[in-house]
């Protein structure tokens, strides 16, 4: 099940969520070529499109595509994002119910998204909308809690403040990924990615975060302040470092 809240809660998010979130590696097309037969002239609806990070790949594929998102301020950054390619869409409406035609679309994608999603009614309308032989791709990018000292103590600092944080973790979708695509199979690959910030760009990077304090909240400022703190620490030549793992799962459904 969804999060509480899950269309309205990137409302005071975008424009930190616009400068701040990684994109996706272009390898995720090659993927989906050799796999998948994915080529130019394939329709795409991609589900939850938020600020267009996903789906301007895609246009720049040459692709057409449905974005479909229910977050009207997350909505209106993507359609500014995306107004110079004449094969977008951009559609107001949840998972559960896109308002797209039965069988239009060869591919569903959803990125950075599916873990909103009510499992069971979005899936019943990725059947609904797929063309036979239709594909589902699921993806996100998994920030790494370990490895390095900075990524354990940026999670120890999400739990400290964090509202609902290990409800929402990306973890928790990866689990459950089966029993969206049962009874079919599915097939996962993994790229690891990096994105590096200075301490403005970790700080809204941080904030870009649903799950954290909004910047009017009483909260915010202890935040800040634990955040700069482990930067300082951790910093070398002002920089530190997220490491990702964008996963990508991807199969049929019937």
């Amino acid at each position: 099940m969804p999060a509480s809240n899950a269309t309205k809660r990137f409302s005071d998010r975008v424009d930190n969520y616009v400068r701040y979130r990684p994109g996706y590696p272009i390898e995720i097309l090659s993927l989906l070529r050799d796999r998948c037969g994915f080529t130019p002239a394939a329709r795409i609806a991609d589900i939850g499109f938020g600020t267009g990070l996903f789906t301007r790949m895609l246009l720049e594929n040459g692709n057409a595509v449905w974005g479909v998102e229910p977050n009207q301020e997350m909505r209106e950054a993507g359609e500014k994002l995306l107004a110079a390619f004449q094969q977008f869409r951009s559609v107001a409406a949840p998972a559960e119910k896109t308002t797209l035609e039965s069988q239009s679309v060869e591919f569903v994608a959803a990125a950075q998204a599916a873990h909103w999603f009510d499992r069971e009614p979005a899936r019943r309308e990725f059947v609904r909308i797929l063309r036979p032989g239709g594909w589902v791709v699921l993806l996100w990018n998994e920030r790494l809690t370990e490895g390095t000292p900075f990524l354990v103590e940026y999670e120890q600092l999400l739990f400290e403040y964090g509202t609902d944080y290990s409800e929402v973790r990306h973890e928790r979708t990866s689990d459950s990924i089966g029993e969206f695509f049962a009874p079919t199979p599915f097939e996962l690959e993994t790229f690891r990615t990096q994105q590096i910030f200075d301490y403005p760009a970790l700080e809204g990077r941080a904030f870009s975060s649903s799950y954290l304090p909004a910047l009017d909240d009483p909260k915010a400022d202890p935040l800040r302040r634990s955040l700069r703190s482990l930067f300082e620490r951790h910093q070398a030549g002002g920089q530190v470092a997220f490491d990702y793992d964008t996963k990508v799962f991807f199969g049929h459904m019937e």
